[in-house]
C-alpha cells in the first residue's frame, strides 16, 4: 500500500515517516497525548512504526512531561 496519501506529519507529532504516520492514523492516533496512552512494544507491533519512529515519539514526549504507558 502506498503512503504517497498520508501527510508527512499529524496533529502535534513529530516527523517520523508517512510509514509509522500511516499506522498511527489508522489505529485513530494523532496527539503526543494518545500516543502516551501506549506501551512502546504495542507500538512497534504496528506495522510501518519501528524503533526509530518509536525513540523519536519518546523524546517527544518527554520534551512535553509524557511518556509511555509501559
Amino acid at each position: 500500500m502506498s503512503t504517497r496519501h498520508v501527510p508527512a506529519q499529524i496533529g502535534d507529532l513529530p516527523p517520523i515517516g508517512r510509514p509509522a504516520n500511516s499506522a498511527l492514523l489508522e489505529a485513530g492516533i494523532t496527539t503526543l497525548v494518545q500516543v502516551a496512552a501506549y506501551r512502546r512494544r504495542d507500538l512497534l507491533a504496528m506495522h510501518g512504526v519501528g524503533p526509530k519512529a518509536v525513540s523519536i515519539l519518546a523524546a517527544a514526549l518527554a520534551e512535553h512531561g509524557l511518556a509511555f504507558t509501559d
